[in-house]
């Protein structure tokens, strides 16, 4: 089975009256390039997250996210009434001075840094939970790859179906192809040289033919599709060894290209073209 390195996950749980969230997004990419994004409270996740990371995904450009949401009332603002009392005497001996003042507003006193303060918690309690969830959100995402990674699979065998047809098309026309050169070339050389030397035609002839087969790259091709539905087959992390298969089926492609003598085969080198390129495309997104 192949996956797809384009994919997401999301799962969210409820733990001591706190919600953990996590989402992870993955895109194709050459690497296994990973970004954590983590509250600061859950800073020592991040060496366990990449190596679980590391364990389930091969490439792909991943990055991973994790919310929380407090919804206790430990979570509850407090004032630090000592720093309001020595504020308010301040403003008194700044009355003293300056003489009467207009009054101060509440408001711009909890402004005052340190005045307003969040109680610190512990959610050393929480890490196993948010480890766990992490799990399932990773077995999540690898599922997903999974699917995605099949319906790539039946795509590339699809447009595989296409260049085989066109290589038995081009293959089966191949004694009709030459035929039709050797009588062109006969006819061109007979309307210069009245009496041909004919032995010395058939051996010239021969060595175009030569120049212009095209059976060795035909053999090359079906070769290459047997090896890309082999290692579809096979699974696991084949990602670069598609995108090198999509190289040398384009290699072939191009020379049987050069070579064409015939509209016919033109036509199927193009057509060859297209297909190997569909399949690179989708190749990019196989980890």
């Amino acid at each position: 089975m192949i996956q797809s390195m384009t994919a997401f996950a999301r799962r969210d749980a409820h733990h001591d009256h706190t919600t953990l969230v996590w989402e992870i997004r993955s895109v194709n990419h050459r690497y296994l390039e990973l970004t954590p994004r983590l509250p600061d409270a859950f800073r020592e996740l991040e060496g366990p997250l990449r190596e679980r990371c590391r364990v389930h995904l091969n490439r792909g450009k991943v990055e991973i996210g994790l919310r929380y949401q407090q919804q206790s009332a430990s979570n509850q603002l407090h004032i630090d009434t000592a720093l309001v009392a020595q504020l308010g005497d301040a403003l008194d001996q700044i009355g003293a001075v300056l003489g009467p003042t207009a009054a101060i507003n509440p408001a711009d006193i909890l402004r005052y840094p340190g005045v307003l303060q969040t109680p610190e918690q512990d959610f050393s309690s929480l890490v196993p939970a948010a480890l766990a969830l992490l799990d399932a959100t990773l077995a999540e995402l690898v599922e997903q790859r999974a699917r995605e990674g099949a319906v790539l699979a039946q795509l590339l065998e699809d447009r595989l179906v296409g260049v085989t047809e066109q290589v038995a098309r081009t293959r089966a026309a191949l004694p009709r192809i030459q035929e039709a050169l050797r009588q062109r070339l006969q006819r061109r050389v007979e309307e210069v040289v009245a009496q041909p030397d004919q032995d010395r035609l058939e051996q010239e002839l021969v060595l175009l033919a030569q120049k212009m087969d095209v059976a060795e790259e035909l053999d090359r091709l079906e070769a290459h599709v047997a090896e890309v539905r082999r290692t579809l087959k096979q699974g696991g992390h084949v990602g670069r060894r598609l995108d090198f298969l999509m190289q040398e089926l384009n290699r072939e492609a191009n020379t049987l290209a050069s070579k064409s003598i015939d509209t016919d085969t033109t036509q199927a080198a193009v057509e060859l073209k297209v297909l190997i390129e569909q399949m690179r495309e989708q190749v990019q997104n196989i980890e």
